[in-house]
This record gives structure tokens, C-alpha cells and sequence, in this order.
């Protein structure tokens, strides 16, 4: 069929209308049309892919990538970058009025990224080929099979370089070919890495070996996690984290904890969060690291920090202990916050939200709407989730301003921060 694209949708999509039935397609812009064939078809909507553009927007660009369309990893690199962030914006709006009831008719403060080489964390998949060839690359879009690539341009230069010693070595065949998938995360400076592999098994090698191996070949490694799947083996080699400098601070970040992706914008999404708050206690749930507890802690008497991944709080703690004596007092809560609010009957004076993609759940929703804190923060990395949870919030918040942080440039992904303040009624 011929669709004219009317206009994206969150997933990286653009959406058209034939005979009533809205169809969905990625690669596109507003405005074009485009001829479809169809690949899956619901009783009010399909999915398809672009067989040739009809009619191709003005405004599209060349990609930069050349595996664009066939690496699942980005949708827009067709799209200039002031209009991806536009687009953004309209989705993001869109979203919160459609599934929470928000609309917001303020200003929507925007913070654009470097569209390219941002990333400081990557994760590559790695699968033998003809010929015996091992490859690495990442999943293709929509699918289970490996797009092998030699290029990423969104990674940084440490990642991008680290990628390539990677290919050689398996290109070479001096890596078992057991392996089957690389993680790898640069610092601040962009000098050291964090490097957790997972082989199917170590072959006839051992751990030290491996360790010899990529160090050599990798020499930016500052700690090497090896995961032999076979006998469900950790091995460590090095400290386990690095130091990732935002601003003044340093954070200790361990192969297992998380952390921002966006090298050039964590240090404006933890000042933005955290500013203009102070007070007597301040809760930052799903704490991570502690990249928002530590600046709060300069502005506040006592944070609690509460963190279920144990292995993130042990960086939290170490941190802590890094700015014990200069600010405030932070408490580590290794639990969730299911587990938390209900036993806490302190009043705060700030919230901070920073769930995982899925949001908030029933109870950590219901404990916050009456936990009579005049000022919450929510940082969300899904509009979906977030248009849900504002949605039961707002009963007794109303949003009181919302800020777009484009961490992940070229993808439909897009960091919200919103604040919100506690209804006079609600008091």
C-alpha cells in the first residue's frame, strides 16, 4: 500500500492512516509517503516495512552509520538533529496527555546532547559465522540475528576503539570462540574502561590467560569481569569499578551497577535534578550510585539513599564515605522501595525518582501520593511509564515544570525530568 506518514510515535516509528487502519513503519518522516508492504496485521492496526519513498521529506538526511535500518540500536540517523529533538518533544507531550491526562502547556526546557559519539556504555553480541569467522556486532532491528559491524558512531572514541581490538582479536582467531557477548563502559575522561565478558567456557584457558589476552590487546582496561556460563563462573580481574567524574565529584561505578549512558549530559541531568532543593531530609529512591545523593547531600541535613542492587550499593557506600565530613549525612538503604516507604513516617522535604524503564508499581505510586513531601522529582527514561504514573500522582501533585534531556541521541529514547509540587488542597 502507498502511506503518507503523518507523524512519529514513541518506539521510533512514524504512523499513516489506510482505510481507517493505522499503520506503523520505522524509517520515515512526517510527511513522506511511502510504499508498505505489511508484516503484521491487527483488527485496528499493522506494522510494516518501507519497500521505496514515494514522495521523501526535505528535511531527511544521509546516516551517518552505514548499518542504519539493519542495526536495531538507532531509528533517527535518517532525521536532522534539531528535528529528532523537536519530534521528541512533541512525543513526549503527546504521550503524557494521551495515557496520564497531563497537559502540560508550559515551556518544555530541551537539552540537546553531541549527536554523535556520546555513548560510554555498550553492549556488543558476539556470534561465529561462515568460514569459522567469529563476529561482533549488535542485534538487527527486529530481530535475533547479528548485525556484525566494524563502525558504532554513536559510542565514544574509547568504546569505538575498544570495539575494533575487539574485532581484530576475534578475527584472528586468539580469542576463544566460546565467547559470546562484551559489555564495556569509559570513564569520564573517556581513558579507562570497565570490561565484563561471558563466554560459553573458558575452552582449555584460564582466567588469568583470558585476562592476559585483552589486557594486552586492550590496554585501556582498568577491570576485567569474566563470566564462564559452563560452570556459571565469575572471575574478576582488577578492582571491579572505576571512577566517573561529574563535575567535582567522583563516583565509583562497578561492572554491575548503573549508570548514565550520555558522557556529555549526566553532570547537567544530576545538576538540574537536584537544584534549587533544600531542606531538612531528602529521599532519593532507586539511588543507584548516588549521582543525585551526593549533590543533595550539600543542601540538605540527611538523604537517604535507598538502592535494592546491592552491588550498586556498595559503590553507593564508598562514595558516601568519599564526602563524609562535607556535606550533609547520607544513609544507604540496600532495599527496595516497596520495602522502604512503608516503614518510614518522617516527612520529607524532597523526593527524587529515578526508576528502571517499567516505572513505579501500584504501592511505591500509592505510598508517594500521600507521603505529604511538598516537592518530588521524577527522572524517567519512558514517557509511557511516566504518563502512567504522573496520572495516579496528580491527585494530590500537579506538575510544576518538565525538562527533555536527549541522552540518547539518533534513537526514539528520550530522558524527561518532572517536578512536582504538592497541591495546596492536598495539605
Amino acid at each position: 500500500m502507498q502511506l503518507k506518514i503523518e507523524k512519529l510515535v514513541y518506539g521510533g516509528e512514524g504512523m499513516g492512516h489506510s482505510d481507517g487502519l493505522a499503520v506503523f513503519v520505522p524509517f520515515v518522516a512526517p510527511g513522506e509517503t511511502v510504499a508498505v508492504r505489511l508484516d503484521a496485521h491487527k483488527k485496528k492496526f499493522a506494522r510494516g516495512r518501507v519497500e521505496n519513498i514515494v514522495e521523501t521529506s526535505p528535511g531527511r538526511v544521509a546516516p551517518r552509520c552505514p548499518y542504519f535500518t539493519r542495526c536495531g540500536g538507532c531509528h533517527y540517523q535518517h532525521l536532522p538533529y534539531d528535528a529528532q529533538l523537536s519530534y521528541k518533544r512533541e512525543i513526549l507531550l503527546e504521550t503524557l496527555a494521551r495515557l496520564g491526562g497531563i497537559r502540560w502547556q508550559g515551556p518544555v526546557e530541551v537539552h540537546a546532547s553531541a549527536p554523535f559519539g556520546y555513548r560510554n556504555r555498550a553492549q556488543w553480541k558476539v556470534r561465529p559465522a561462515s568460514g569459522s569467522i567469529t563476529q561482533i556486532g549488535y542485534l538487527e532491528a527486529g530481530s535475533e540475528a547479528l548485525c556484525a559491524v566494524d563502525q558504532c558512531p554513536i559510542l565514544s572514541p574509547r568504546l569505538e576503539d575498544t570495539l575494533a581490538r575487539l574485532r581484530g582479536l576475534l578475527e584472528r582467531r586468539e580469542i576463544p570462540a566460546a565467547l559470546a557477548g562484551v559489555e564495556a563502559f569509559a570513564d569520564g575522561e573517556d581513558e579507562r574502561i570497565l570490561l565484563s565478558t561471558s563466554f560459553m567456557n573458558f575452552g582449555g584457558n584460564t582466567a588469568q590467560a583470558l585476562g592476559g589476552l585483552l589486557r594486552q590487546a586492550i590496554p585501556a582496561i582498568e577491570s576485567l569481569l569474566l563470566h564462564d556460563a559452563s560452570r556459571d563462573r565469575f572471575e574478576l580481574l582488577g578492582p571491579g569499578y572505576l571512577r566517573y567524574s561529574v563535575g567535582d565529584r567522583r563516583y565509583r561505578v562497578g561492572h554491575l551497577s548503573f549508570f548514565q549512558v550520555n558522557r556529555f549530559l549526566v553532570g547537567a541531568l544530576a545538576q538540574r535534578a537536584t537544584t534549587e532543593a533544600a531542606g531538612r531530609l531528602a529521599l532519593d529512591l532507586y539511588a543507584g550510585v548516588g549521582l543525585f545523593s551526593l549533590p543533595l547531600a550539600a543542601t540538605f541535613s540527611r538523604v537517604v539513599a535507598v538502592e535494592g542492587n546491592p552491588a550498586a550499593t556498595r559503590d553507593l557506600e564508598d562514595n558516601v564515605r568519599s564526602v563524609a565530613g562535607r556535606d550533609g549525612a547520607i544513609e544507604v538503604r540496600t532495599e527496595d522501595a516497596e520495602e522502604f516507604l512503608p516503614r518510614t513516617h518522617e516527612r520529607p522535604d524532597l523526593i527524587l525518582l529515578d526508576p528502571p524503564r517499567a516505572g513505579l508499581s501500584d504501592a511505591v505510586r500509592t505510598r508517594l501520593a500521600v507521603s505529604g513531601a511538598p516537592d518530588i522529582r521524577y527522572v524517567s527514561c519512558d514517557p509511557s511509564t511516566l504518563a502512567r504514573d504522573l496520572k495516579g500522582l496528580c491527585e494530590t501533585y500537579e506538575v510544576a515544570g518538565i525538562e527533555l534531556f536527549d541522552l540518547f541521541p539518533q534513537s526514539f529514547h528520550v530522558e524527561t525530568l518532572v517536578r512536582l509540587r504538592r497541591r495546596e488542597s492536598a495539605t
